[in-house]
């Protein structure tokens, strides 16, 4: 494959990559090898493999994807807290998890074990029993439990007739099943980026329901943290307020990433479904030195 200059610019057009998504070790549905034969199959040739507080798969989705022609970078989605809010922040992480980094990852498990415990009680009292257990096995291995376990013990329980409901009536943002965690901060994780030589990128800035004057000030503490990009498109999202994020990030300098945020097959989400990125001045996150040196190659539209 040609060693061609990768691109500089968004110009409107759909691309054949995407930044973040799930797999089986963290709390998505398919395994790192599926998953890689999903991204190839809908003709994607690079991609992230973003699990929550692990890179446990990605050597499995690197191997996969040298068999499919899929270009893997390393990558984790961290969580964090600002200003009392849980915020993500995907590391794209070019010489993989070292230094602060994989000494961060440890810890950031056993949070999730804890978390896990609770999530656990406070289920039993809506009527799943051994939720624990329940939830362990719907995870189908010994990695960190996360909601979406949770609830599709729940639905297998018949307490719930799907997960959606589960995470309307139980689990989601101020639920019972919502438990915050202890989480490091936003700072601290921007810094296990740096220190593993990654790229900080700001998950979907867009979800955390904040005002845009507030976005702005975690954008501007991000980028004070050392932080290099954010998502510009997550998923499907109004080409609108897309543009308004992205005069966000132009301000700040910030490079712009892109993703679908992928857990699970038949939900309205598949590997590098979301909305194109408009054309703006704001460059692509790929750009970076670190990331193009793993990538090698233009990024051809989809």
């Amino acid at each position: 494959m040609p060693m061609n200059a990768l691109p500089e610019r968004f110009e409107g057009e759909a691309l054949a990559i995407d930044l973040h998504m799930h797999s089986t070790a963290s709390d998505g549905a398919l395994s790192p090898e599926a998953l890689v034969e999903a991204c190839a199959a809908r003709g994607l040739t690079h991609m992230a493999l973003t699990d929550h507080d692990t890179v446990a798969g990605v050597e499995r989705a690197r191997v996969a994807g040298e068999r499919h022609g899929v270009v893997v970078l390393p990558a984790t989605e961290l969580s964090c807290q600002w200003r009392g809010i849980n915020i993500h922040v995907v590391g794209l992480l070019p010489s993989g998890a070292q230094g602060e980094l994989a000494s961060g990852l440890e810890r950031q498990a056993e949070a999730r074990e804890r978390r896990a415990m609770q999530i656990a009680e406070r289920m039993e009292r809506v009527g799943l029993e051994d939720a624990l257990a329940r939830a362990r096995e719907e995870a189908g291995s010994d990695r960190p439990l996360g909601r979406p376990d949770f609830a599709r013990a729940l639905v297998a329980a018949e307490l719930v007739p799907d997960m959606a409901t589960a995470f309307r009536r139980h689990l989601g943002n101020g639920k019972a099943g919502d438990i915050k965690a202890h989480w490091p901060s936003l700072a601290t994780v921007v810094a296990w980026v740096l220190d593993a030589g990654g790229v900080a990128a700001l998950a979907h800035p867009l979800r955390y329901g904040l005002t845009r004057r507030k976005r702005g000030q975690l954008l501007d503490d991000f980028h004070a943290a050392g932080g290099q990009a954010a998502e510009l498109v997550s998923g499907f999202q109004n080409p609108d307020v897309t543009r308004d994020l992205a005069r966000q990030l132009a301000e700040r300098d910030l490079l712009a990433s892109l993703g679908s945020d992928f857990h699970f097959p038949g939900g309205h989400l598949a590997p590098g479904s979301m909305t194109p990125v408009p054309r703006t001045s704001v460059a692509p996150v790929w750009t970076h030195p670190g990331i193009a040196a793993v990538f090698g190659h233009s990024v051809p539209a989809a």
